[in-house]
Order: structure tokens, then C-alpha cells, then sequence
């Protein structure tokens, strides 16, 4: 065989060495625009978002939380990944880790992964596990650990719910149907508060006066206020009952005091006891009720020295054939503004107003009307005057006099005409839970729970088809679209038979 000594190989050494020059060069400027990119990334902090769905602003007041973050913190997203809001918690979890890499995410879905499931029940003592007697409910949890303590966020407190009528399916249906309709996420609010929970090695106190006829915490029938008293332990704060009787006080660790609709009439010492708590800086969250109205309960004075006065009569909403009043009016305040997107549902609320002084001491308390009835409501007593909208809600706060220490702080206080909208009943209706949160944190100086953090409205796209519609639909998906498939298919094949 002969060979043209002219000829080369296709590939030689040198050649090779110029391809291989060449992709280490290529390779090493795509690194370089990748650390830029990086580098500009992380100086210029702008996040893309594929969907409204995962676009997620956190709060002024998150953020100043997720900053202030040391400690490693694991949050366990322990739910169903077909479960509703799912997809919005997951997000909204990115959104944390992303402003704090303290923050670590797992998730587990219960559903699907039995063996990881096992593990979580068994480390945080979930239902299903030994040793769970006082366990949490076992299904759809977001538990934030941080190596000493675990806190854990219910699923079904994430969002809020409103009954809606639903429309007849057939034309012959008579019985109404009702469904639950989300209006609000309360992802932020909830975490946040656990964040913080877990950053304080002990929950503040409030306490919980017993001994006149009012409701319990430990009942759980409608009346009862156990749900009051989850709502409270849920933002971290510890509930006892507390009697003044004898030479009891109130207690120096109460960081906020409760009355909730006594019945019977308190005592002169039990009274001084509380005036002394309210000069001293104490908090205070008074709530009344119809069944009080004929029948003083001694607190009235006492409030009316505060700037406010407590009607010895309740609402009638002429919008409303019931004795349920829906609240949507409300002031500017920090214990109500992230209240704006829902409404609370009162029963037989009395009025509760300011008091204005006309000769007020320069030191006198800000008191505010935050939240009133419709311009369609009028006192029982007085059917037939004009209606009008009547104060329900009244916050007073003493700013800080100059040379005064007080104690407990700056006295705080808010008082409701209604008792009943936090029972267990009336707890879970609009904004009623959410109202405990805020009215709480608020009282207690905890403004990173209440200013800029607020529950989020939930939009829903609905489409509603008829019986005959979905039928139709059903053909179209389950028998016209798969036969179109297969007949064109069958001519791809006739054609290229031929």
C-alpha cells in the first residue's frame, strides 16, 4: 500500500493540544461569568419568580426577626404535598431560608414516605408514636426546632375560613349547601411568632380571673374557652387561673390580666387589687357580655377613671334577622389593622365608648375607639331612634410621663362588649381567633407580631359548570380527545403504509 507523505493524521498532538486549550479557556470564562453573576447576585439581591404563586414579600418586621437569627433553627414541613396550601407554606419557607441561612427546611410527607414519617413521630412524639399522650394532631404539622426546644404550627391554623353558600347542582335541590372558603393565610404571622418563641427561653403569663361566674378554660362545650386559651398558647403565652381572694395580689410574673364576662359582682378588695395592677403599668383585657348588663360587675368605674365607658345595653344590627353581629369597621390600630381583610362576628355585643374629658390632665391615657357596629344598628332599648354605628371596642394606652417608673411598663388595655365571640362556638368564625393574636400581642408590647405582619387574602379562580356541562366535559376528556389521538394516528399510519 502506498502512502502520500503529504498527507497528515486527522488529529495531531498538536492539534489536540489546541481543542484542549481551547474548552479549558471556553470553560474557565463561563466560571468566570458564573462568579459574577454570584457576586452581583448576591450585592443586588433581586429574586425571580416563575409564578404569582412563589412571589412572596416578607414583612418589614420578618425580616428584622430572620436578621436577628443566630441560632441554627430545622423546620420540619410535616404535611400531605396534595394538601391546600401546601405549595403557598413551601414558598413562604424558601422565603425564610432565603433571608437567614440559619434556617434549615426538610419536608416529609407523611402520605408518601412512611419510613421518614416514623422517624418524625417518633423524635418529636407525634400521635402514632410511644410515649405521645400529649402529643399534637398527627397530620400536617410545621414543627420549628432549634435543638433545645420544638415548637409546633397546626395546619388547620394556617389559614382562615369563611362559610360560603354554594350554588344548586340540579335545578330540584332544596337543601342549602355550604362549603369553607379560605380568605386569609396566616403562614407569616405563625412562624414568625415561633421564631420568636424559640428565641426566649420563657413564655409570658397571663392571667386568667376566676371566681364570679366566668367561663373557663378548661371547658370545652360552646361556652367554654379552651380554643382561647390554644389561641393564646399558639403566640406563645401561658395561661393560669388567678382568684384575689384573701391576701392573694396579682401576681408580679402576670404579664397580662383577663376578665372575661364575670357574672357576680366583684368584691371592694379584689377591686383595689386590680386598680392598684392598672396604676402600676399593668395589661388588661376586659371583656363583657349581654347577660352582665342589669347586673354591675364593679369593674365599671374603674374604667370609666380610664376614659371608658361600658353601656348598660347591647347592639341590635337591623342588617341581621339574628342576635349576631358582623364587625367590619374598624379604626386605625395596631390591635385591628391587619383585622381589614376580615370581619369579626359579635353576639349581642354592649357598646363600649370613649369618654371625653373636657378638662383632661396632660398625662391622661390614649384611648381609641377601634371597632364598631354597621351604620344600620341601634341600642335594644331604644328601637325606634335613628340608627347609626356604635363603638364595640375601645384600646387605651398611657404613654410615658417623664420622671415615672412604673413597675409592670405603661398600662395597656382593651375592652370588648362581647365575651362570647372567643368561646368555643363563636372562636373559629372570621376574624374572631385572629383578633386573640393580635388584641394579645399588642397589649404585651410585642409589635413584631402585629405592626407589617398580617394574615394574607387568599384569591380563589373558581369555574362553575353545570350538571350537563361536566357530563359534556367528561366526553370531551375522557372519549373525544384520546379517539382524535388514536384517528390521527391511524392515518399517520394509512399514509405511510402507502
Amino acid at each position: 500500500m502506498s502512502h502520500d507523505p503529504k498527507s497528515r493524521p486527522s488529529f495531531s498532538p498538536g492539534y489536540r493540544w489546541r481543542i484542549a486549550l481551547d474548552a479549558a479557556l471556553r470553560t474557565v470564562l463561563v466560571l468566570a461569568v458564573v462568579l459574577m453573576l454570584n457576586y452581583l447576585g448576591a450585592k443586588f439581591f433581586h429574586r425571580f419568580y416563575l409564578s404569582s404563586q412563589t412571589n412572596v414579600n416578607l414583612s418589614s418586621r420578618t425580616l428584622a426577626v430572620l436578621h436577628s437569627l443566630t441560632n441554627r433553627v430545622t423546620v420540619t414541613l410535616y404535611y400531605d404535598r396534595k394538601a391546600d396550601f401546601y405549595s403557598d407554606i413551601k414558598a413562604l419557607l424558601d422565603e425564610y431560608r432565603a433571608a437567614n441561612n440559619n434556617l434549615s427546611i426538610r419536608t416529609v410527607d407523611y402520605v408518601r414516605d412512611a419510613g421518614e414519617a416514623e422517624k418524625v413521630k417518633e423524635q418529636y412524639n407525634l400521635p402514632g408514636s410511644p410515649d405521645s399522650p400529649n402529643a399534637p394532631p398527627g397530620k400536617d404539622l410545621i414543627i420549628f426546632d432549634n435543638g433545645k426546644r420544638s415548637l409546633v404550627v397546626p395546619g388547620d391554623a394556617i389559614a382562615q375560613y369563611q362559610l360560603e353558600k354554594v350554588a344548586p347542582g340540579n335545578p330540584g335541590q332544596k337543601e342549602l349547601e355550604f362549603r369553607r372558603k379560605p380568605v386569609a393565610f396566616n403562614g407569616e404571622v405563625m412562624f414568625t411568632s415561633k421564631l420568636i418563641a424559640l428565641a426566649n427561653a420563657q413564655p409570658l403569663m397571663a392571667c386568667f380571673l376566676q371566681g364570679h361566674g366566668e367561663s373557663s378554660l378548661a371547658d370545652k362545650d360552646n361556652y367554654g374557652f379552651a380554643k382561647f386559651g390554644l389561641a393564646l398558647a399558639q403566640n406563645y403565652i401561658a395561661v393560669q387561673n388567678l382568684e384575689l381572694t384573701g391576701d392573694n395580689p396579682v401576681p408580679m410574673d402576670c404579664n397580662l390580666l383577663i376578665i372575661a364576662a364575670p357574672t357576680a359582682p366583684l368584691s371592694d378588695p379584689e377591686l383595689k387589687k386590680i386598680e392598684k395592677y392598672l396604676a402600676e403599668g399593668g395589661r388588661l383585657l376586659a371583656l363583657f357580655n349581654y347577660a352582665s348588663v342589669n347586673r354591675p360587675t364593679g369593674l365599671e368605674p374603674i374604667l370609666q377613671h380610664w376614659g371608658v365607658n361600658v353601656f348598660s345595653d347591647f347592639i341590635k344590627d337591623r342588617n341581621n334577622a339574628t342576635d349576631d353581629l358582623v364587625v367590619r369597621k374598624f379604626s386605625s390600630h395596631p390591635a385591628v389593622n391587619p383585622l381589614t381583610q376580615l370581619a369579626l362576628q359579635m353576639i349581642r355585643p354592649r357598646g363600649v365608648a370613649r369618654v371625653d374629658l373636657s378638662h383632661a390632665p396632660a398625662n391622661a391615657p390614649q384611648v381609641d375607639e377601634i371597632a364598631f357596629s354597621s351604620d344600620n344598628s341601634v341600642l335594644v332599648s331604644e328601637p325606634a331612634a335613628s340608627p347609626r354605628s356604635y363603638p364595640l371596642m375601645v384600646a387605651v394606652e398611657q404613654k410615658p410621663v417623664a420622671g415615672v417608673v412604673n413597675l409592670r411598663g405603661n398600662t395597656r388595655m382593651i375592652v370588648v362588649g362581647d365575651s362570647l365571640f372567643l368561646g368555643n362556638r363563636f372562636i373559629e368564625a372570621g376574624g374572631n381567633r385572629d383578633f386573640v393574636s393580635y388584641a394579645a400581642n399588642w397589649l404585651l408590647d410585642r409589635q413584631q407580631l402585629v405592626a407589617g405582619i398580617g394574615p394574607r387574602p387568599v384569591t380563589e379562580f373558581r369555574l362553575l359548570l353545570t350538571n350537563q356541562q361536566q357530563r359534556q366535559l367528561r366526553w370531551l376528556l375522557l372519549g373525544a380527545l384520546p379517539g382524535a389521538v388514536l384517528v390521527f394516528g391511524w392515518f399517520v399510519w394509512f399514509a405511510r403504509r402507502k
